[in-house]
């Protein structure tokens, strides 16, 4: 099972980004812990398969950010309060990546750098595929 983004780049009718059964589980915790989140994906020097979530405003977004998709991890939850999180990517990286659908995933680690899921012993992890 996957939670599928809404599509948010004009002219497009697909999804881009998706959260593993596990990235909810986790999102679920640190929503709880720091209320709401958002993801950036950049093409820096810290780990550039790794996206960094952060409480959601944080991470100041400009016109060199593309909004991939919002997430809500309360899909699948009836009656449950919308928790949308926003999937952000810098324009550069998007170039490189503009034809490739992204799923969070977790794995065993530490997370990267101020990422919220550093404590955790838990990391978020991108895996990519070619869209059709």
């Amino acid at each position: 099972m996957t939670v599928e983004a809404s599509v948010t780049i004009p002219g497009e009718t697909f999804s881009r980004v998706a959260l593993t059964r596990s990235a909810v589980g986790l999102l679920d915790k640190l929503w709880l812990l720091h209320g709401p989140l958002m993801f950036h994906q950049s093409g820096g020097c810290c780990d550039g398969s790794s996206p960094m979530c952060y409480p959601a405003g944080e991470f100041i977004t400009a016109e060199a950010d593309v909004l991939l998709g919002v997430l809500d991890i309360s899909a699948g939850t009836p009656g449950a309060d919308p928790r949308p999180i926003e999937f952000w990517m810098s324009r550069e990286q998007f170039e490189y990546w503009r034809h490739t659908h992204l799923t969070v995933d977790v794995v065993p680690g530490r997370g990267s750098g101020f990422s919220v899921e550093a404590p955790e012993g838990k990391r978020f992890l991108i895996r990519s595929r070619l869209m059709d």
